[in-house]
């Protein structure tokens, strides 16, 4: 429990605390109320770990089968809509979004009594992705959100789209397929050098700055009174003519 606690803590961009982990994650949870309902289910149960099941779906808004198999340090984030079926293997540092489904495809048989997906070690599910049937993702792999998988994607690479294809090169699964650090840094020295070169640009061209640029000019009283006095003179022609015109007629 403590190195679930601790994993999540790490991975998760919020931050949070030990306590708001254990007291406020439904994920956390979950994953709890499998291990109790897995153990149940391994000493030949059955109704109590499915009754059991049903209540941590109720409070958690999470599905968990008590046969699927969870490894270590499983980290199930939001958590809201997530089914994991009844075959499903999830290996270890594993981490899923809200609205994932592990679902499985077809009936067990007397052929082939796996149905469910495979995940194995540092795999990555993006929030709302449907992964099916009886496939694998590999190590450190990566499933885009609101993809459909129905194939294995191999070690270290990128699954997007409906139906879901393999893009991109080799490449570590990160939380919220966000850049390393290294990478951010990368990023923010040229920002940083785009700031200065835009800077000497408008020194050259002698570019006030923004606080500095040339505003509208407001309306002072004199303008204010010649524009109504220019008004008055063009309504006067006006009037003149319809005197003139009222005195021939009578």
């Amino acid at each position: 429990m403590n190195d679930l606690i601790k994993s999540i803590q790490q991975r998760d961009p919020a931050n949070p605390t030990y306590l708001e982990v254990f007291f406020a994650y439904n994920g956390f949870h979950a994953v709890m109320f499998h291990r109790l309902n897995n153990w149940l289910w391994t000493l030949g149960l059955r109704a109590l770990p499915r009754f059991l099941s049903n209540i941590a779906r109720i409070l958690t808004g999470i599905e968990i089968h008590p046969e699927a198999k969870i490894g270590e340090r499983f980290f199930i984030d939001h958590g809201t809509g997530v089914v994991i079926g009844q075959t499903a293997i999830i290996g270890n540092d594993v981490t899923i979004y809200h609205g994932v489904t592990l679902g499985g495809v077809g009936r067990i048989d007397d052929t082939c009594n796996k149905r469910h997906p495979t995940l194995e070690d540092g795999a990555m599910i993006g929030a709302g992705a449907q992964v099916l049937g009886n496939i694998t993702i590999h190590k450190n792999a990566k499933v885009g959100s609101n993809s459909v998988v129905t194939m294995d994607i191999p070690e270290g690479r990128t699954a997007l789209g409906i139906p879901a294809r393999v893009i991109g090169g080799d490449e570590r699964a990160r939380g919220y397929g966000m850049p390393s650090r290294a990478e951010m840094d990368d990023l923010v020295t040229t920002l940083d050098c785009v700031v200065v070169e835009m800077g000497r640009i408008k020194d050259e061209l002698n570019i006030p700055p923004c606080d500095q640029a040339a505003k509208p000019k407001a309306k002072t009283k004199k303008t204010a009174s010649k524009a109504a006095t220019s008004k008055a003179k063009a309504k006067s022609p006006a009037k003149k003519t319809a005197t003139k015109k009222t005195s021939s007629k009578k």
